[in-house]
């Protein structure tokens, strides 16, 4: 009788499903805590990760109970219909928590950081993440299928019993809605104190990103990315108020360019910007962007001696040594290259709707010129929505992978990501020398340094075992990039060009700090004629690079980029930098950065080198200048007001 009664206790399908949840992320939890041991013990308290990841636990198991909470109201002919939901629902939940918990420890390796929205990203593009899986992590898929079939049979087997309505009276169900629905809403705040519910950023209670992401569980993770993009985030409800004209005016201040250059109130930042030298034949620009190129690999800046060709090149042009991406994404690196725009904490512009037309680029700027205009790719390039962006935006030719497709020409290796880099090359030269003396600007964007790293054979020596790694694939990009110039020099167009070489952003950005500098660090190398080769060894952003070349072209040109002009700027003008690390924002200015975390006050840090940071007293000043700066982007974007005149050239 005793044990009859317990089965028909009303709770007992919601406190089956709350513990099985708990139990999964909470398993999980201690797994990945030994699995990173080496680096979570480096913080102090790092124990805390247990009991902020069992709030942020109660927190999604209250969220995803709720629904099967209202069932306790279905009238009693109803609880058969309702079981057999609630079973589907209920086994769906269980599942989606324990996949995203073992696609949890591959993705921290990769992206030191749990599950999140660049994981939702890659979900977009189901071949390309599926073919990388298979050559890549096979071992890790094959764990992690086994592992859903097997829970997906006991849920099967067992779900029916667990998951069941209770046929009690419908009086005492009521009775335990009212308090299950109380506990319910006091757990989802996941506090009792606290006037604003809690979110992802109450987990970060150290200055390591990765340790206090195991605070939270990977299905919640995704969650709320998933309510962040639908919900734009706003950095004035993240970081801090500014008016829009104020964050303007602080902008301005860094973008060393005199107040009566400035020339439409109703673009902000929109200046004339005077050449470096006037010239009266019209150079080409043409941007080699690198998939992932930390300055780590690169041996003329200090790193692992993979980069022959570049290094070589190095010595004819001039090598910026100090110089950072402003994201961990390519199309943050586009965005910065090619538009110069600043970083948000929204989507990269590429991807979002007010900035598909209308919207600033060298592609845009230059077309009005007469210059063809190209963006040139072994991939797809709808790819992160690269396509839509660029075609409405200047580029007036797309060549991507399914132009490879059709022109009958024989590759050398088409991988999971696209053509190799040589095949790249090569179609980049061909279309460049048929343009028959037309100003051209163009950019070129490789794929070879993506994971599984797939490129010809004997193309290179291998720097290590197997071929599949990324030094091996860096090497070989280097060996693409020595292809290019070869066949480059042997045009007539060679002589009238700039090049830029320069990374979209580093291979895995990690690291103890909340923001990890020392992996933003990225090459970046300009040829170009009448210009000395040399070195410009002051901080720097990759939003300054099209700014400096715009410069280096011979004549007037009027434009919205906050970058500088490094090539003239004063060696007394200090140096600056932006990084975007997640939610997280870094605003450099020399050795001082001010760190920008959501929901919380920003922190100062003086960098020792890029590894260490000593925490500092906060500069009120310089505090208000990093929130301007990302603020501003979200004002440009939402007002568009980050273009060119509607009739100018």
């Amino acid at each position: 009788m005793f044990k009859k009664s317990l089965l028909n206790f009303p709770l007992n399908y919601l406190l089956i499903f709350f513990g099985l949840g708990l139990l999964i992320t909470t398993f999980s939890r201690i797994a990945l805590f030994f699995l990173f041991y080496n680096r979570v013990s480096l913080t102090e308290d790092y124990w805390l990760i247990f009991p902020i990841g069992l709030r942020s636990d109660v927190i999604l198991m209250s969220y995803l109970s709720s629904l099967p909470a209202i069932f306790l109201l279905l009238p009693k002919n109803c609880l058969k219909f309702g079981s057999s939901l609630i079973r589907l629902y209920c086994s769906c939940c269980l599942l989606l928590i324990l996949f995203t918990e073992l696609a949890t420890p591959q993705f921290i390796q990769q992206y030191d950081t749990r599950p999140n929205q660049l994981f939702l990203d890659y979900l977009i593009y189901p071949k390309e993440v599926f073919n990388t899986l298979i050559k890549s992590y096979w071992g890790t898929l094959l764990l992690t299928l086994v592992m859903l079939i097997a829970a997906g049979y006991g849920l099967l087997r067992y779900g029916t019993k667990w998951f069941k309505l209770s046929s009690s009276k419908y009086s005492a169900r009521l009775l335990w809605f009212l308090l299950v629905a109380g506990l319910l809403v006091c757990g989802a705040r996941g506090s009792l104190t606290s006037r604003r519910p809690i979110n992802t950023s109450n987990a970060f209670f150290s200055t390591d990103s990765m340790t206090n992401s195991l605070g939270l569980n990977s299905f919640y993770n995704l969650l709320y990315a998933i309510y962040l993009t639908k919900n734009e985030r706003n950095p004035l409800k993240m970081y801090g108020i500014m008016s829009e004209e104020e964050a303007y005016r602080r902008v301005r201040k860094y973008m060393f360019a005199s107040q009566e250059s400035f020339s439409s109130p109703e673009i902000p930042f929109l200046h004339k910007a005077q050449p470096n030298q006037k010239f009266e034949t019209p150079y080409n620009i043409v941007i080699f962007l690198q998939e992932s190129l930390g300055a780590e690999f690169v041996g003329c800046l200090g790193g692992l001696p993979l980069t022959p060709n570049f290094d070589e090149l190095a010595q004819g042009g001039v090598l910026f040594t100090n110089l950072y991406a402003t994201g961990t994404r390519s199309v943050r690196g586009m965005e910065a290259v090619v538009a110069g725009f600043l970083p948000s904490p929204s989507e990269s512009v590429l991807k979002l709707s007010n900035s598909q037309t209308g919207f600033f680029t060298l592609a845009e700027l230059l077309r009005r010129r007469g210059y063809d205009t190209s963006f040139i790719y072994g991939g797809m390039a709808n790819f992160d929505n690269m396509a839509s962006f660029y075609s409405g935006n200047g580029f007036g030719t797309i060549i991507d992978e399914t132009k490879f497709n059709q022109d009958g020409e024989k590759y050398t290796l088409k991988g999971t990501w696209g053509y190799s880099d040589e095949d790249l090359v090569r179609k980049a030269n061909s279309y460049f020398k048929n343009l028959e003396g037309k100003p051209f600007f163009s950019l070129m964007f490789s794929t070879s340094n993506h994971e599984p790293f797939e490129f010809p054979e004997g193309r290179i020596e291998l720097y290590e075992q197997p071929q599949a790694t990324v030094h091996n694939a860096i090497k070989y990009a280097d060996f693409a990039i020595g292809e290019f110039f070869k066949l480059a020099r042997e045009e007539e167009y060679f002589e009238n060009t700039i090049f830029i070489i320069v990374a979209d952003h580093n291979t895995r950005t990690f690291g103890k700090n909340l923001v990890p500098i020392h992996k933003f660090k990225i090459p970046a190398l300009i040829i170009a004629p009448h210009l000395a080769a040399g070195r410009y060894d002051k901080l720097a952003s990759q939003l300054d690079l099209p700014v400096t070349l715009l410069g280096l072209l011979g004549f007037e040109t009027e434009h919205p980029m906050p970058g500088r002009n490094l090539l003239t700027l004063p060696q007394d003008v200090p140096g600056r930098a932006l990084m975007q690390f997640m939610d997280i924002n870094a605003f450099r200015v020399e050795d001082q950065v001010v760190i920008q975390q959501p929901n919380k006050p920003p922190l100062q840090f003086k960098v020792l080198d890029d590894s260490t940071l000593l925490e500092t007293e906060l500069d009120p000043e310089l505090a208000q200048d990093a929130l301007a700066h990302t603020v501003a982007a979200k004002f440009l974007y939402k007002n568009k007001k980050y273009k060119l005149r509607e009739n100018a050239r």
